[in-house]
């Protein structure tokens, strides 16, 4: 017997666990492919022991919401009925993500651990894949339930602020953990942690309450050029935000407050291993201006003064840009040259610069000028002292530390 993704394979048969009929059994086809970021759920620390994913699911409680969604998804008999199934359960796995991680009595895991949120996710997301409907279901339209739950459960379907008048609107994005390979597949990412801290918040500062909304961005590549940045941020204007905080892991022991966002993706391979390398591409259907950099509008000296501590807080004036495109870099901290195509953002080439590029074009292109826009580069978050722990107290305070850090930075923003 096997358990891969919370599917019991036993004989080459199919048994979704918590399935009462036998007729619901055989719903499930295992040959068909997953995604490589999704096979990771098979990944353990030590030879012969308990696969990682799957452990944290279950030590946060979420392996019954996994049941029970495998065993509903095969009684799904039309279309449009999964699509509404899909999006509901995707936007309570959220939901029951942000509850636990803001609870305030105490739990037997991490309430800030950020983890079980995603390999959940990717359990969903293998069914949804190896799923056999009873009505026809183009590889198109497979495609795009997975995309309704994946959006669902990252909180796209739960990001509308309330009307309160005299109340300041942030949105905040995180990130889910990356660089999983080996033993590292155990990282979690204190981004991801922080925005199931803020979303639904309501935050009192001395300049009166802030209230926020976040959500949980993927590390791919693929899910970007479909546009799950712009949709977010892009549905927040609709809203009349104050602020756009794009929040991301960066470098050791400090935060940065990065100045410049730049439209270049340098190649460095995503969750699914894949790469992508030129200008940002654009995400059909919203307003894109072609700017080469685009520079924040947070308070960043305010930021800095606050002294949220623990962590120092910087902004980061570097950039690069092309002399020659794909041969010679320019590197400076001063302004970027007009004409010149952008090859560096202070954030890096990768997705959290990305993520700071797209939610403040999508801003300038709506022409919401007075909204505050930028990017925030968390400490980089350690791992568990011994190599075959799932998680120790340091780590935990770690992570602890940097969300609560971030909020306290929101709050200033």
């Amino acid at each position: 017997m096997k358990i891969i993704a919370g599917l019991v394979i036993a004989a080459g048969l199919t048994v979704v666990p918590g399935v009462a009929h036998a007729q619901d059994a055989p719903c499930y086809d295992t040959t068909v492919p997953s995604t490589v970021e999704e096979q990771r759920l098979d990944d353990t620390l030590v030879p012969g022991g308990p696969a990682v994913g799957p452990s944290l699911v279950k030590l946060a409680g979420f392996d019954g919401r996994v049941t029970d969604f495998t065993s509903k998804l095969c009684r799904q008999v039309a279309q449009k009925q999964a699509q509404q199934f899909v999006e509901r359960e995707g936007n309570a796995l959220w939901k029951a993500a942000v509850a636990r991680a803001q609870s305030a009595q105490p739990l037997p895991h991490d309430a800030h651990d950020d983890r079980p949120l995603y390999w959940a996710r990717l359990q969903l997301t293998t069914a949804l894949r190896q799923w056999k409907p009873r009505f026809s279901l183009s590889v198109h339209d497979r495609a795009k339930l997975v995309q309704r739950f994946d959006w669902a459960s990252r909180g796209l379907s739960d990001s509308a602020f309330p009307a309160r008048p005299g109340v300041r609107k942030v949105a905040v994005t995180g990130f889910d953990p990356f660089q999983l390979t080996g033993t590292n597949v155990r990282r979690a990412n204190p981004a991801g942690a922080a925005a199931l801290q803020l979303d639904g918040r309501e935050i009192s500062t001395p300049s009166g309450k802030v209230v926020l909304q976040a959500a949980v961005l993927p590390v791919l590549w693929g899910g970007f050029d479909e546009g799950i940045v712009e949709q977010f941020y892009g549905s927040a204007l609709e809203q009349k935000p104050d602020a756009f905080v794009t929040v991301s892991q960066g470098r050791p022991g400090r935060f940065d407050i990065e100045r410049w966002a730049a439209r270049w993706r340098g190649g460095s391979p995503d969750n699914n291993n894949v790469g992508s390398y030129g200008s940002v591409p654009n995400a059909a259907g919203w307003p894109q201006p072609s700017h080469e950099f685009i520079e924040t509008s947070l308070p960043s000296q305010k930021m800095i003064d606050a002294g949220t501590g623990p962590f120092p807080v910087v902004l980061n004036r570097s950039f690069c840009e092309w002399v020659v495109v794909g041969a010679t870099q320019d590197c400076r901290t001063d302004e970027p040259t007009p004409g010149r195509v952008a090859a560096v953002g202070g954030g890096g080439n990768y997705l959290s610069n990305e993520s700071m590029y797209r939610a403040n074009r999508v801003r300038i292109g709506y022409g919401a000028t007075s909204v505050l826009g930028g990017h925030l580069h968390t400490p980089v978050l350690g791992q568990p002292a011994d190599p075959a722990a799932l998680t120790d107290s340091a780590f935990e305070k770690q992570r602890r530390d940097i969300a609560d850090q971030v909020k306290a930075l929101v709050s200033v923003v």
